[in-house]
């Protein structure tokens, strides 16, 4: 079973023992299609009603709502208490079931809300560390399980028989697929970082995923072979995380790879702690293939050569095993990498695509900016707000030095120096300095990454395939503000790139 979020940040984020008890039992059952998403404890507004939905599980097409007791459970004199190790009682506020029954309820209104048909939904208890659970005509036997039903085995049957005595639908009405259901469960308790630039600030919230991220992180499990399209900032590296640990609950053997170095310190931190190796792709030496191969920024290592080293990492080769890559259609292998438009054609015909259009990193005018000069599909800004584009003219050559005055300005205001980054567009070289205390990047090392101020500089006196990228890459790693710094030459460059691209 897969669980969401996986088992270690479960352990970590859990509130009792007795959830975790139970969180290790659900991902020792083998059934690749059911999953079990955890009550995640930090909730937008809308969705507070849900906090005491400790599971909520789908299993064959029925939605199920647990509430885990840990330790004793009683009723005296018609309320409801818990008792712990110590034998002190705590009072409820209802009983187990009524509460599992709540959450049941006001699930089932948040998704009619948002258009899911007619699904099957029940509410059951789970009480790991009692011998017998109460009886009452409240409700079924079957729908309270104790320490009998903790083993995978148990736990399993006991689940299936709840999902096979549920209500069936009635003909008139239009029901939920399994298919939908998954992934709107998946977008409903996906917490995904997001910014919200309008505040001032970035806020690493734990927000639910977009449309587009919840298919894919619903589809994992049953394509061994999936392409993620989608432009920069529209959050590739994020899912590519999730589907990463996904895999390694699963107990697969598990590679992310990349052509750009730097993308270990965004990928070692979200998967530490668990089977997951993070190697860039210039440092691969592997004697074994993987279960699953994760790639990266893709379009970078969209050759025959690159192909070839990538088909002896995973178990089946590219043609049979199992992979999931993750590529930006705008094209930025010009800046690292090469790209073969027919190994690609190749490479998408094995895969089941998917595509990821909102915008979660950088703002509004960013977006509309990089759609004026580039013609690229970032994404529809359908997320982030924040200040407009800032445009610093200079008479003089227009380089680092001028965009460190600006990073000076910056620091005066209040920002802190490891917040800024400056990125020179037409440096070559593979460039990663601190000047000042900010952080300077080429391009080439920017890639995949992102820092809440950019500003950029040192445009190139001509664009071809390869500045345009770069340019590209450049001006959509902001997350709060953008800064362009360029002279009057390039005032003309970037006329005449918006007329090309007919806005």
């Amino acid at each position: 079973m897969i669980l969401c979020p996986d088992l270690p940040d479960i352990e970590k984020s859990a509130q009792s023992d007795a959830e975790r008890a139970v969180a290790r039992l659900l991902a020792t059952i083998p059934d690749a299609d059911a999953v079990a998403f955890h009550s995640v404890k930090v909730r937008s507004h809308a969705y507070k009603q849900m906090a005491e939905a400790d599971f909520v599980i789908l299993w064959k097409g029925v939605v199920i709502v647990v509430e885990v007791k840990g330790g004793g459970v009683m009723k005296h004199e018609g309320v409801w208490y818990t008792v712990d190790r110590n034998r002190d009682t705590h009072k409820l506020p209802s009983s187990p079931m009524e509460q599992a029954r709540s959450a049941m309820f006001a699930l089932r209104t948040i998704l009619r809300e948002e258009g899911v048909g007619w699904f099957a939904s029940e509410a059951i208890v789970i009480t790991p560390s009692i011998d017998a659970p109460p009886s009452s005509p409240e409700w079924k036997s079957s729908h309270w399980l104790a320490a009998a039903s903790m083993t995978s085995a148990g736990l399993a049957a006991s689940i299936s028989t709840v999902a096979q005595g549920a209500q069936k639908p009635s003909k008139t009405e239009r029901f939920a697929t399994a298919r939908e259901l998954r992934s709107r469960l998946f977008g409903e308790f996906s917490r995904m970082p997001i910014i919200d630039a309008q505040r001032g600030a970035i806020l690493d919230e734990q927000n639910r995923a977009t449309d587009g991220q919840a298919r894919v992180l619903a589809g994992l499990a049953r394509n061994p072979r999936i392409m993620v399209r989608g432009g920069a900032g529209t959050g590739k590296s994020l899912v590519l995380a999730e589907a990463a640990k996904q895999e390694a609950g699963a107990g697969r053997t598990v590679l992310i790879t990349f052509r750009s170095p730097r993308l270990r310190e965004f990928f070692r931190p979200r998967v530490a702690g668990r089977s997951i190796d993070v190697i860039a792709f210039e440092d691969l030496q592997v004697d074994q293939p993987y279960d699953v191969l994760l790639v990266d920024e893709a379009q970078d290592l969209m050759s025959a050569e690159a192909m070839d080293i990538l088909d002896g990492l995973v178990v089946g080769g590219m043609n049979a095993g199992r992979w999931r890559m993750f590529v930006d259609p705008n094209n930025q292998a010009h800046v690292d990498g090469r790209f073969d438009e027919e190994v690609f054609e190749l490479v998408e015909a094995e895969a089941f695509t998917y595509d990821l259009s909102l915008n979660v990193r950088n703002t509004k005018a960013i977006v509309h900016m990089v759609q004026e000069y580039l013609g690229a599909d970032v994404g529809d800004p359908g997320i982030v707000n924040g200040e407009r584009v800032q445009w610093q003219w200079s008479d003089k050559e227009a380089g680092v030095s001028e965009a460190l005055s600006v990073a000076k300005r910056f620091v005066s205001e209040g920002v802190r120096t490891q917040d800024i980054w400056i990125v020179p567009v037409a440096s070559e070289q593979s460039v990663d300095e601190i000047h000042d205390g900010v952080r300077v990047l080429s391009p080439r090392n920017a890639k995949g990454l992102e820092a809440d101020h950019v500003i950029v500089c040192g445009l190139p006196p001509e664009f071809d395939d390869r500045s345009l990228a770069a340019f590209y890459v450049a001006v959509t790693r902001a997350r709060v503000s953008l800064h362009i710094v360029a002279d009057n030459a390039d005032k003309k460059q970037l006329l005449t790139l918006a007329r090309k691209t007919g806005r």
